[in-house]
């Protein structure tokens, strides 16, 4: 499995200067932190899973949670479980049938609700559990988490790997007075698992729910007040380089038409400069699709140091993927970071002539930059990030 699949082989050579890596559930833990992409959340109610993911029915996921928390009806429950496993039992049985393997598959997790739920599916699934690489876990807390955790574990000695991924979303984070003792809790609890732990991700909307707030289209998270505060925090305990962690970009919520109230969030000079007139129907194409603060976010994300994004519809998947390649010209800095940090430390010209590498301060953005083009790939020089988005315009004379 790899990013940019849809994508021909001589496509791949015409944009990339370094080829997305193969990577699967059994890669570094290290590296596949990094590599979740856009990670499609789906109900456990829902039918056929495992024929869409053996059709390969989503062009470009490469990570699925099978949610069995709030996509589901607390009515629902025993039914959306039992669904889950004949689903995956499924999946294992025509793996089986037609020798593929887990390689051919999705990174696939499931989010629970409680312990209790974890232990049954577990005991349900039998062998087939080596489908799942983790566990997803809604509301995350340092008062309960360690139980969560160790079952974790418990797995993981049976299906290695098996990961966990923490959702932080409670009151005692959003909420400033318990906020910085909680976090530095969950932090130092994770710390203890830190081989299980696979990234760390926001949940957005459950933090708005409790003050009532629901972003518009037109509105990233970095524009409500109280979010920005909770995910400043949430990066200034988690991403500090003497421990960090990966943590994903938050939901974004909308994929259909709708009018809008406010201008586009995307320029028409890189549209209409790269592309002409064609670029700027595209561009209307993307703003009809709700599209265009969608990307304005993920660029956000990325600027944040965030890697990946939590998605609810398909349609997203090829942005948020996009969006995460490194440039020629990021990669050709962090390369040169790096390798001036083994020989001496200090300032150095960047080979483009338009800023300063500090080999101290940059040298963990460095690294964690040489980790992403692994998986994400990094474009040729002159190619941008629009042009994976736009898959079927990949091609230009300079």
């Amino acid at each position: 499995m790899k990013h940019f699949t849809y994508f021909y082989e001589n496509e791949l050579e015409a944009l990339f200067f370094q080829k997305p890596m193969d990577f699967n559930k059994y890669s570094d833990r290290e590296l596949l932190s990094y590599g979740l992409g856009a990670t499609l959340y789906m109900p456990a109610t829902r039918p056929n899973i495992h024929q869409d993911l053996l059709s390969k029915k989503h062009e470009g996921l490469t990570s699925l949670v099978i949610d069995l928390e709030d996509a589901v009806g607390d009515m629902e429950v025993e039914k959306a479980e039992r669904l889950l496993v004949e689903e995956l039992l499924k999946l294992k049985g025509e793996i089986n049938k037609k020798y593929l393997t887990i390689d051919d598959l999705p990174l696939v997790f499931i989010r629970i609700r409680n312990i209790e739920q974890l232990k049954r599916i577990k005991e349900q699934l039998g062998d087939a559990a080596q489908l799942l690489t983790g566990v997803v876990l809604p509301k995350f807390n340092a008062e309960s988490g360690g139980e969560l955790l160790a079952e974790v574990v418990r797995i993981h000695k049976d299906h290695k790997p098996f990961y966990a991924m923490p959702i932080l979303e409670s009151d005692k984070i959003i909420h400033k007075e318990t906020r910085m003792t909680e976090l530095m809790a969950i932090k130092n609890l994770l710390d203890r698992y830190k081989e299980n732990i696979l990234n760390v991700r926001i949940g957005a909307t459950d933090f708005c729910g409790l003050y009532g707030i629901r972003r518009s289209v037109d509105t990233t998270v970095y524009e409500i007040a109280v979010l920005r505060d909770c995910i400043t925090d949430i990066i200034n305990v988690f991403q500090r380089s003497e421990s960090p962690y990966v943590i994903s970009g938050p939901v974004w919520e909308y994929f259909s038409s709708k009018p809008r109230m406010l201008k586009p969030q995307l320029r028409q000079t890189p549209f209409r400069e790269r592309y002409g007139d064609d670029g700027l129907k595209w561009r209307a194409e993307l703003i009809d699709q709700n599209m265009d603060g969608l990307i304005r976010e993920v660029l956000m994300d990325v600027a944040n140091g965030l890697t990946g994004k939590t998605i609810i519809h398909p349609t997203h998947i090829k942005a948020v993927q996009a969006l995460n390649v490194v440039t020629y010209e990021e990669y050709i800095d962090a390369c040169s970071i790096v390798n001036a940090n083994q020989r001496e430390n200090g300032v150095r010209k960047s080979n483009f002539s338009n800023k300063m590498n500090e080999v101290k301060p940059h040298l963990f953005w460095a690294k964690k930059t040489i980790l992403k083009s692994k998986l994400y790939g990094v474009l040729h020089e002159g190619y941008t990030n629009i042009d994976l988005i736009k898959k079927d315009v990949y091609v230009y004379n300079s």
